[in-house]
């Protein structure tokens, strides 16, 4: 009688624990290296478009040179950004990775424990010849196995925690990607000569998160402009002043679009719609119509969640009578102008 090979079958549930850590950290290993080379490739980017820039630079001196300049700067700095993420992103992976392992290997010594124990009751059983003692061990390595089984449980939770504070940090450093490099302030140039210093990454961050919380909030009833956000009236300004009051912005609520444009013009935030590529990055707030004068004029109002070259995603109160997020082109006949925070 192979009495490890019973005793394995007592086991088979910590074996199926055992197996399942294995495979979850083959996973982790291969992501740990991808993860690793991708760093290393985004290094070698970084520095082959400061080199590429420079030499273009070299031969070039002519107005648009600057923007250039600025654009290739912004550029770099994003992959050196995505680059760092990526290693904190490999630490996180390998801590992941080593808690696994070591899961793995509390698992396998639960059941080399456990076989070893009730292979010597069934080996005492078969040893005394008697059909009653044999069915004696056999329950009572069958009573044993409850105990480790605990204790295999425990383990799989522990590791379970580990990695999920580890999915938990992966997502804060996806979203520090999704936000499209808010991290570190930069300057642009606004109209009217002079510049503007971008707001704190932590703060646009805030706005984000806060804008994309109200997703799906409706106005109530619907079609009544009754909302959380201020006034009972078009709110879609007031959403986006809400918001900003939330990340810690000195605004009042402004219900009407066109005093956020003048609040920006006195504060030295606003700027125009000559260049919003080069100009609009998340936490902002885009403007849609020509001007501030009056609601015909200055029509609606969202708060920037992503740039992608000359596509942008907005929240935007009051749309649909709710908060929602939409794409547009970012084109001077729709937008007049935004405003950082």
């Amino acid at each position: 009688m192979d009495t490890r090979a019973i005793a394995l079958q007592f086991a088979k549930r910590m074996v199926g624990h055992r197996n399942a850590l294995a495979g979850k950290a083959d996973d982790a290993m291969r992501v740990q290296f991808a993860l690793h080379q991708a760093s290393s490739a985004l290094g070698d980017q970084q520095d082959a478009v400061r080199q590429a820039a420079g030499e273009v630079l070299g031969h070039w001196d002519g107005a648009t040179s600057e923007q250039f300049q600025r654009r290739s700067d912004r550029l770099a700095d994003q992959i050196r950004v995505t680059a760092a993420i990526s290693t904190q992103a490999e630490k996180v992976v390998a801590g992941a990775s080593s808690a696994l392992v070591t899961g793995h290997t509390a698992a396998q010594r639960l059941i080399d424990e456990y076989v070893t124990k009730a292979a010597a009751l069934l080996d005492a059983g078969v040893a005394s010849g008697s059909r009653a003692a044999l069915m004696k061990a056999v329950a009572a390595a069958a009573d044993l196995e409850p105990r480790y089984m605990r204790e295999s449980v425990r383990n799989v939770r522990l590791v379970k925690a580990e990695l999920g504070e580890a999915k938990r940090k992966l997502r804060a450093l996806e979203r520090e990607i999704e936000d499209d490099g808010i991290a570190g302030p930069r300057v642009v140039r606004r109209e009217g000569g002079g510049g503007a210093t971008r707001p704190s990454g932590a703060k646009a961050r805030k706005i984000v998160s806060a804008a994309r919380g109200e997703i799906g909030t409706r106005e109530s009833p619907p079609g009544s402009n009754r909302n959380p956000y201020g006034p009972t009236t078009y709110w879609c300004s007031s959403f986006a002043t809400a918001m900003w009051r939330k990340a810690g912005v000195d605004i009042p609520v402004l219900p009407f679009t066109g005093d956020v444009y003048r609040w920006g013009q006195r504060h030295g935030k606003a700027y125009g719609n000559g260049d919003l590529v080069q100009n609009v990055r998340p936490g902002d707030v885009l403007l849609f119509g020509t001007g501030p004068q009056s609601p015909a004029t200055s029509k609606h109002i969202g708060i920037v969640e992503k740039v992608d070259g000359d596509t942008v995603t907005l929240i935007e109160g009051n749309s649909g009578d709710q908060v929602r997020r939409n794409t547009h082109q970012l084109s001077s006949t729709k937008f007049y102008g935004g405003v950082h925070p």
